[in-house]
């Protein structure tokens, strides 16, 4: 799992601050804009972070990029399994127990020899699955139909574009604890992208 910065609009919150004054053209290249910023967000001024946009790459897997494809104020290239091979093989992951008061949550409490024990059938049939992938892919077996085998912990990458609002938006959703924590990781990565190339908006909206 990583999280990539691949493109963000030039001097970002510069551009916001002056398309904010369209209404003020005369003051429109002036340098201060921090509190300008600080009170658009303060007074839920949205629409005007919607000009700039950013752009990240994202290293997961499929059972988590379909939960970040739900937010469909963004715009998304992922990795297609019906185009190309996957040659990297889906890894173990991490056992949590179900919430018995939240089924959207999950606790970690389960037995280190428990562990121990499921990973190791987990490896063993995920081992499985690659081989018979690669089993059909060399009898002429269709990708759009191999990859029908593939679990959903097989790993994709996808490129996630949006404006800075919707980013705003996602990150206050998906740093939640209540978000699944292997979701919740890559927007905590996300964060800390947005943390340094928008320090004043990440400061009026987080702090």
């Amino acid at each position: 799992m990583s999280v990539k910065l691949i493109s963000i609009t030039p001097d970002t919150e510069k551009q916001i601050a002056y398309m904010a004054r369209v209404s003020n053209p005369a003051n429109q290249n002036n340098p201060k804009i921090k509190g300008l910023l600080k009170y658009c967000v303060r007074e839920g001024h949205w629409s005007i972070f919607q000009m700039c946009n950013m752009v990240v790459e994202i290293k997961t897997t499929r059972a988590i990029s379909a939960q970040i494809l739900r937010h469909r104020s963004f715009s998304f290239q992922e990795f297609s399994q019906r185009y190309s091979t996957v040659e990297e093989k889906s890894k173990c992951f991490l056992f949590r127990s179900q919430d018995l008061k939240n089924r959207q949550n999950s606790l970690d409490d389960i037995d280190k020899d428990k562990k121990k024990e499921m990973k190791t059938e987990v490896v063993k049939t995920l081992s499985a699955i690659d081989k018979c992938y690669h089993y059909l892919l060399s009898n002429g077996v269709a990708k759009e139909c191999a990859r029908m085998i593939l679990p959903m912990n097989s790993p994709t990458k996808l490129y996630m574009n949006g404006t800075i609002r919707s980013w705003i938006h996602y990150l206050k959703t998906r740093t939640d604890p209540s978000t699944q924590k292997e979701h919740r990781d890559i927007a905590l990565l996300i964060k800390q992208i947005f943390k340094e190339q928008l320090p004043i908006i990440y400061e009026a909206t987080f702090l």
